[in-house]
Formats: C-alpha cells, sequence, structure tokens
C-alpha cells in the first residue's frame, strides 16, 4: 500500500516538474490513495471468502 502511494506521488512530482504545474503531485496521489485502499479492501473480501 505504501509503495503504491510512494510511487504516485513521485509520478506526480514529476509530471508538475516536467509540465510546470502544481497539481498534478496531489491529484495523483490521492488517486493512488484510492487505488491502494480498493486493492486492499479487494484483498481482505478475497481472504474472508476464502475462509468460508
Amino acid at each position: 500500500m505504501g509503495v503504491t502511494i510512494w510511487l504516485g506521488n513521485e509520478l506526480g512530482k514529476w509530471l508538475d516538474f516536467k509540465f510546470e504545474k502544481d497539481f498534478w503531485a496531489p491529484t495523483i496521489t490521492l488517486l493512488a490513495v484510492f487505488i491502494a485502499m480498493y486493492l486492499v479492501i479487494s484483498q481482505v473480501l478475497k481472504m474472508s471468502k476464502e475462509d468460508d
């Protein structure tokens, strides 16, 4: 989860630098947080179904 968020942040900072904008880092970091949460929740649900 942490790696996904970190990579999203690094990508956002790179895009900010490349296009000389300042909104990419927070936008992509937030998107990475949602993606990481989705992946964790889907894994938890998958694991809980295997126990049944």
